[in-house]
């Protein structure tokens, strides 16, 4: 477990449209993934890194959020009546896991932006920022190496993960030397959505950084970028050209990670966690291959 006193930033604000209609009343990050909403199991990577301090950037039409992470008296009080321990004791799991605050972003302007409304709340602490999109299973742990590394260097920190090179345009691309420790390299340079023949490598970043207060001034000056959105991604490019700073460092993760921001990897999340599951998996497994079989 880390020793510095890290807070955790989650940007929630966006506007969800890839999963419109579903998203026009319901924040995307409130979707389920099996029976828990994704960006609890963001919350729960979080906690379970040594972080209890967790600040949510949410927009508007984003207040069903800190509706989930706050607690529910009539509806604990009828579960206790029913004598329901189970159900009661997952509804006050929300609301107990971490001191969640919350900010408005107002406009979206792109994840740096998101990421600079965090200012006030995090103060001088180091941070990581978590995307509510990239779910990473507990059973691979990411978070708490990437804190480590941190300590260890000062550096940034940003996870990354091998892409197929025809994918790599989705992604910010990095550029990379190595350090001489297995799944850590120097990142020497950045490019948001690169195009597959202009992408300095296939490994893609993917939704965690780990971050000094020192990225806020960089991102107070970064004018627009891809897309016209101030981009983490170009705060992040100028402290690794920096030659008197300590740099950019990556984490790259080999584990298993589930992308809900996309319709079919959202349902092959949901597919996937609940076929591990010791109390769906039994009934679910037999079922997918007789499906399997019909297609």
């Amino acid at each position: 477990m880390p020793h510095k006193p890290f807070k955790a930033v989650i940007p929630a604000a966006g506007l969800g449209t890839r999963f419109l209609p579903a998203t026009k009343a319901m924040p995307k990050e409130m979707l389920p993934v099996v029976d828990k909403p994704a960006i609890q199991y963001v919350v729960e990577e979080a906690t379970q890194a040594g972080i209890n301090d967790i600040l949510i950037i949410i927009g508007r039409n984003k207040n069903a959020l800190s509706n989930h992470f706050d607690s529910v008296p009539e509806l604990e009080r009828n579960l206790e009546k029913k004598g329901d321990k189970d159900r009661l004791a997952k509804v006050q799991e929300s609301s107990d896991l971490a001191d969640i605050h919350f900010v408005r972003q107002g406009e979206p302007k792109g994840l740096g932006h998101a990421v600079l409304r965090a200012r006030a709340h995090v103060g001088d602490h180091p941070f990581a920022v978590l995307l509510g999109d990239d779910l990473i299973d507990e059973r691979d742990p990411l978070l708490t190496k990437m804190l480590e590394e941190h300590e260890r260097t000062g550096a940034a920190i940003i996870a990354l993960m091998e892409v197929d090179p025809a994918h790599i345009h989705m992604y910010g691309a990095a550029a990379v030397e190595p350090t001489g420790t297995d799944d850590v390299v120097k990142v020497t340079g950045l490019v948001e959505k690169p195009k597959a023949e202009d992408a300095p490598s296939n490994l893609a970043v993917i939704g965690r950084y780990v971050l000094s207060p020192a990225v806020f001034d960089i991102l107070e000056r970064t004018e627009p970028g891809k897309g016209g959105e101030i981009q983490l991604t170009d705060a992040l490019q100028e402290l690794a050209a920096d030659p008197d700073g300590p740099g950019v460092y990556g984490v790259v993760f080999r584990g298993r990670r589930y992308d809900t921001g996309d319709r079919v990897d959202y349902i092959k999340a949901i597919v996937q966690l609940a076929a591990d599951r010791d109390d769906l998996g039994p009934d679910l497994r037999p079922w997918f291959k007789e499906f399997a079989a019909t297609l």
